[in-house]
C-alpha cells in the first residue's frame, strides 16, 4: 500500500490527517504532578507555578500566567467543570436529604426551603475551584492547543 494521500478533486483542499507531530507540545513552563496542579488550580493559583492568579473574573481565566507565562487562556475546560459540580453536589444534597428525612419528617415545603438554597450555594461555590482544578489537570496532561496550528 502507498502512504500517499490521493489528490482531492479540483477546487477542494486536501484533508488534514492526524499524525503524532500534531499533538500539542509542552511549553517552557513547569509541569508539576497532577495532584499539585489540580490543587493549585482549585485555590485560584496558576497550576504550573502557583504564584499568579488563575482567574481574572469569576470564571474567565487569564490569557497567560504573569509569572511563568503558561498559556492559561488557551486551555478550554468547556463543560467538564459543571458536570463535575453536578455530580458532587448531587451526591451531597441527595445524601443529606435522605439522612434528614430518615431522622425527622419534614414537610416538602420545609425541605425545599432548606435544600434549594443549599444546592445553589454549593453549586456556585464549587464551580470556580473545580474549573481551576480541571484547567490544572489539562495543563499537566498537555491538553493545550498548539499555538502554531
Amino acid at each position: 500500500m502507498s502512504d500517499r494521500v490521493p489528490a482531492p478533486p479540483s477546487g477542494l483542499a486536501a484533508p488534514v490527517q492526524w499524525s503524532p507531530q500534531n499533538v500539542a507540545r509542552a511549553g517552557d513552563w513547569a509541569r508539576p504532578g497532577a495532584a499539585r496542579a489540580m490543587l493549585r488550580g482549585f485555590i485560584n493559583r496558576c497550576p504550573c507555578c502557583g504564584q499568579a492568579p488563575l482567574f481574572r473574573s469569576w470564571l474567565r481565566q487569564v490569557k497567560a500566567c504573569e509569572h511563568c507565562h503558561a498559556p492559561l487562556g488557551a486551555v478550554r475546560a468547556d463543560d467538564a467543570p459543571p458536570y463535575f459540580v453536578i455530580l458532587v453536589v448531587g451526591h451531597i444534597i441527595i445524601g443529606a436529604q435522605f439522612a434528614l428525612d430518615s431522622v425527622m419528617g419534614l414537610s416538602l415545603l420545609a425541605e425545599a426551603a432548606l435544600f434549594l438554597p443549599l444546592t445553589l450555594a454549593l453549586s456556585l461555590g464549587l464551580l470556580r475551584p473545580v474549573k481551576g482544578a480541571t484547567i490544572g489537570l489539562m495543563l499537566q496532561l498537555g491538553l493545550v492547543p498548539d499555538p502554531d496550528a
